[in-house]
């Protein structure tokens, strides 16, 4: 089994074109969805699950019409949404017996064998009679899945499930989903893009509704190999440096400012080659294009006009979280208005702190 999808659009009424003649093929298996706070990941992703239709395009889980037969396609299908709610004053065994019913499983005892089941395979079975008040953010996602597993799917969509999770639950969470993916197809966002390299067989890069790039990551890598470069500048020479070169992204490093850039050939004595791993695939292809794709804001001056820029173009509700914590981190940290530098990371790692 496998999923189709061609010639996908999505315009939202305020003008937006969250999605842009998407085609992809999806076998079986481990599928990452790579792209940036806003690049139309979770339109995707709702689009796909039935929850909202598309302006053209078509979508195949095999012989079923994901946008045609939607009841077909819902039960078969598992969906963990990027947030979702519980109720924090009941048990997780309690709360997943109830989700269960609603799956229309009504022998009380086949349920509870379905409960058990489920709650072990996600490592819960020890804290079943704790509130999910009290869950942390990892055990949370992993209750999620527990929910989207009912049913025994053949088609997983698990929007961004790994944001705000410590690397251990990371690892413990994509473990649970690699198993997952011998039998389903598992579709999961993110923007962390090591989790692309670790746990993905395939991945799709996707930027502004496009799909930028389809391929195996580690291949995706090896034709980066001797094509990116780095060196340490002033801050007062950035503005030169991305008027000369392709800038892949700008971060600080032990308090000196890098930058890494794409090249064929060497730009400069000054520059050194960069060992690639995973994470210089923020330069996924070699296309200048691609550059884009996930390229923090190099600087706050930017990530203000970028967030002025949607906030006349975007309604707050449509807004990605990463939209909405940049908006208010600028209002937060009014020095960042004077040019220093604002990379995605010391954004995200700023915001929570004073959250």
């Amino acid at each position: 089994m496998e999923l189709r999808i061609e010639h996908l659009t999505k315009t939202y009424p305020n003008g937006v074109r969250a999605l842009n003649d998407v085609s992809l093929t999806i076998p079986r298996g481990m599928f990452g969805l790579l792209g940036p706070n806003g690049a139309g990941k979770s339109s995707l992703m709702r689009t796909l699950a039935t929850l909202q239709e598309p302006g053209a395009g078509s979508v195949m889980l095999g012989d079923i019409d994901v946008l045609r037969e939607k009841d077909r396609l819902r039960r078969t299908l598992g969906y963990l949404p990027q947030e979702f709610g519980v109720y924090p004053s009941v048990s997780a065994e309690r709360l997943l017996d109830h989700f269960a019913i609603l799956e229309g499983y009504g022998n009380r005892g086949g349920r509870r064998d379905v409960v058990e089941a489920l709650l072990r395979q996600t490592n819960l079975w020890e804290v079943r009679k704790q509130r999910l008040g009290g869950f942390s953010g990892g055990m949370r996602q992993r209750f999620g899945i527990a929910i989207a597993l009912l049913g025994n799917p053949s088609l997983i969509i698990v929007d961004e499930p790994t944001a705000g999770l410590d690397p251990a639950e990371r690892v413990r969470f994509h473990n649970l989903l690699s198993d997952l993916g011998e039998y389903s197809v598992v579709i999961l966002s993110t923007h962390i893009v090591e989790d692309v390299a670790d746990f993905y067989g395939r991945m799709a890069i996707i930027d502004r509704g496009q799909i930028l790039l389809e391929a195996e990551p580690l291949a995706a890598i090896d034709t980066l190999r001797g094509r990116v470069w780095k060196r340490s500048v002033a801050k007062s020479d950035l503005p030169g440096i991305e008027q000369d070169y392709r800038l892949i992204c700008t971060k600080l490093q032990a308090g000196r400012t890098i930058v890494h850039v794409y090249a064929d050939a060497s730009p400069g004595s000054l520059f050194e080659p960069v060992a690639l791993c995973i994470r210089s695939s923020r330069q996924p292809s070699p296309r200048a294009r691609t550059a884009h794709a996930i390229r923090p804001f190099a600087s706050s001056r930017r990530c203000a006009r970028t967030l002025a820029t949607r906030r006349d173009s975007t309604s707050q509700r449509r807004h990605s979280r990463g939209t909405r914590r940049r908006f208010l981190a600028v209002g937060r940290f009014p020095h960042w208005r004077e040019g220093s530098l604002c990379s995605a990371e010391t954004n995200s790692l700023l915001c929570k702190r004073k959250r």
